[in-house]
This record gives C-alpha cells, sequence and structure tokens, in this order.
C-alpha cells in the first residue's frame, strides 16, 4: 500500500495487477487500484476532480483529467473516508501513476491533495519499478 497526507487528508492506493484481463501477446496490461481518502481535518471537504499522471516502462506519460471520481463528486466529513476502485491499462508490463485530487472546503476554500505515486508491477516484468 502506499500513502501520502496533504491538508489533513490521508489517500492510500493499493494498486493489483488483473491477470485475467490482461493480455501480454497483446501488449496490453490491466490494473486495478483501490484508494481510501481519510478526511482527518476539522471540516467537510468534497472531491471535485482529480489529475492523473501515469507513467508506462517506456516513459510515456498519459495525463487523465476528469470531474470526480467513478461519476461521484463525494463529500467526506471529518474522521471519515471515501473508498472507491478503478483501473488502468498500459501497453507496458509495468508503470508508476500518481496525481492530485481538487478539493473544496465548505468555506469554499479550494485546495490539492496528492496522491502518492504507486508501482503498476506484473509477473511479466523482470525489473520491478518502485
Amino acid at each position: 500500500m502506499y500513502t501520502k497526507k496533504t491538508h489533513h487528508i490521508n489517500v492510500i492506493v493499493e494498486p493489483a495487477f488483473l491477470e485475467d484481463q490482461s493480455l501480454p501477446s497483446d501488449n496490453h496490461y490491466v490494473w486495478a487500484y483501490s484508494v481510501w481518502i481519510e478526511n482527518q481535518g476539522a471540516e467537510t471537504v468534497q472531491l471535485l476532480s482529480r489529475t492523473w499522471k501515469v507513467r508506462d516502462a517506456n516513459g510515456m506519460v498519459h495525463e487523465i483529467k476528469g470531474e470526480g471520481v467513478v461519476g461521484e463528486k463525494p463529500f467526506i466529513a471529518p474522521g471519515a473516508e471515501y473508498h472507491y476502485t478503478s483501473g488502468t491499462p498500459l501497453t507496458t508490463p509495468s508503470g508508476i501513476m500518481e496525481g492530485t485530487y481538487h478539493m473544496i472546503t465548505q468555506k469554499g476554500e479550494h485546495f490539492d491533495v496528492e496522491i502518492p505515486a504507486f508501482s503498476l508491477d506484473s509477473p511479466y516484468e523482470t525489473a520491478v519499478m518502485h
């Protein structure tokens, strides 16, 4: 698991290689990643959007921006957490993801929360990226 805390928001990520959805002979590798967003602050926050940077084993970077996560813009109360699972494909057997959640407080203050960089490792890669 990978963890990073920014502005009293703790983000935990756990990636998993999906063998059954991957087809190495076609350079198609798929991962799921589960994310827990814990609000350790004193006020409710809302996740408005996200920016991801996905880097494959060849160093190619793909940036993904969008509203919310998995079709939701969750409110996270103090002491609460929000959990979701998503996925990403790559054309290489390993890579790295990292990103930012763009959030807002109930007072209307915008802030960013860093998503920790995490490895996308498969059994088809001899060297593990960290």
